[in-house]
């Protein structure tokens, strides 16, 4: 399931999809109706379901069997127990929250705000990506220097859900990775975009150019006005008056 939202972005490294539809960095026209199930396929919101439902099972795992007695699973470490806890829940926040952004994105007029939006989503999903890291490195080193003794006689039973922490810690690596990606390609088409050219070539005529070519050498190029000169400061020939 953690692997949805990295195939899911494959199209969007070799075609537009439908939610460009012509606007600034990957969303529609402002003022494009709000279609839920296309809303749905976008690679980015896919990607935020899988890494909100992964942060829930990361902080409920850790909330309700992590302690006994005000003692951490993980080795007897609070700070462990409270590491998990805490980007659980902010990362749980946060997808909510760039759910309902990604929801309006296309009612936003201004690229500036849009650029804004892109450019915080790719910060944070980056920065979660590596605390998310720290966190399964963490939780995993802990969990290393627990022993099954201690375990048992802090009355601990339960192993499984200390250890499924572990694992979706580390499938949260990579589906904020997978974000961190969607937020950079984003990024890149605004980016390509403000520096595309206001012109189009003529697709009829490859390599067209609006100047004649240069003659070929031993052919006559014949008389040619020069652009944006004024016809009356044209040279005039020399006057010979009729002869009589």
């Amino acid at each position: 399931m953690h692997i949805f939202c990295l195939v899911a972005s494959v199209p969007m490294m070799h075609s537009k999809s439908k939610m460009d539809g012509g606007g600034a960095y990957g969303a529609g026209k402002a003022g494009a109706a709000f279609d839920p199930v296309e809303f749905i396929k976008r690679p980015q919101v896919i990607c935020r379901i899988i890494s909100w439902v992964f942060s829930i099972i990361v902080f409920g795992c850790i909330s309700s069997v992590g302690y006994i007695k005000n003692s951490c699973i993980y080795n007897n470490d609070t700070n462990a127990c409270h590491y998990g806890i805490g980007i659980g829940v902010i990362a749980f926040l946060a997808c909510v929250l760039f759910i309902c952004v990604d929801a309006m994105f296309d009612n936003f007029s201004s690229v500036q705000q849009r650029k804004y939006i892109v450019i915080g989503d790719m910060v944070f999903s980056g920065f979660w990506t590596f605390l998310w890291f720290v966190g399964f490195c963490y939780l995993t080193d802990m969990w290393r220097k627990t022993t099954s003794d201690w375990l048992n006689t802090m009355g601990f039973h339960d192993y499984s859900t200390a250890q499924a922490a572990i694992a979706f810690s580390f499938f949260s690596i990579i589906s904020w990775s997978g974000l961190t990606f969607l937020a950079i390609r984003r990024y890149q088409q605004g980016w390509d975009q403000a520096f595309a050219p206001s012109y189009e070539p003529d697709p009829q005529i490859p390599g067209a150019s609006p100047y004649p070519a240069y003659p070929e050498p031993g052919q006559d190029p014949g008389y040619q006005q020069q652009p944006f000169q004024d016809p009356g400061n044209q040279p005039q020939p020399d006057y010979q008056a009729p002869a009589y």
